[in-house]
């Protein structure tokens, strides 16, 4: 019954491990380049796909994205790891920040449920996802970013460029909750 956090080498990964533990959210952090034999030891119910300085840092984490079956949520470069693999473009930002926005939630289902139609997010926006994949759609958007958050429109994957995990995020609790729920289904 637990969640793998894995770090992508970002500043937030421990953070969002330890968010968990304070929601006693079940969850391990775990390195990028364990194989899928590892992981798949692990028996998870679900895997986060921490941030990171670049796309080459990412060890395997792409690979996990293509093998898993498990509901997964991409947080920032995990985010743009998930549009890269399913075929999305994922470019440097017109506004490169780190700031506090207002993201508009357009499907309250799931990931956001309970908390439309807006919250307050701590998001970076050094590269970002400019189009999402086919088999996607839109969660969330702002005025620095049309792809705030994305779902794979058949299977559990989710993507947010936002950091939850940070206090800037005051939703950002139920946010994780919302994620184990969808874990335990």
């Amino acid at each position: 019954m637990t969640i793998l956090v894995i770090n992508n080498k970002g500043q937030y990964n421990h953070r969002i491990a330890r968010s968990l533990q304070y929601l006693k959210i079940p969850s391990k952090l775990v390195s990028n380049n364990l194989s899928i034999e590892e992981i798949e030891a692990e028996n998870p119910i679900g895997l986060i796909l921490g941030g990171g300085p670049s796309i080459e840092d990412a060890g395997l984490s792409e690979e996990y994205i293509k093998y898993f079956d498990i509901p997964i949520l991409g947080i920032c470069l995990g985010h743009q790891l998930i549009a890269k693999v399913y075929g999305g473009e994922v470019t440097t930002s017109d506004t490169e920040s780190y700031a506090q926005v207002k993201i508009d939630i357009k499907n309250d289902e799931n990931l956001f449920e309970g908390l439309a139609p807006e919250i307050d997010v701590w998001s970076s926006h050094k590269d970002e996802v400019k189009t999402i994949p086919d088999e996607f759609e839109i969660l969330a958007s702002s005025n620095l970013c049309n792809v705030e958050s994305f779902k794979h429109k058949d299977k559990d994957v989710y993507g947010i460029q936002f950091h939850p995990e940070v206090h800037h995020t005051p939703k950002g609790e139920a946010i994780f909750n919302n994620f184990y729920k969808i874990c335990k289904k």
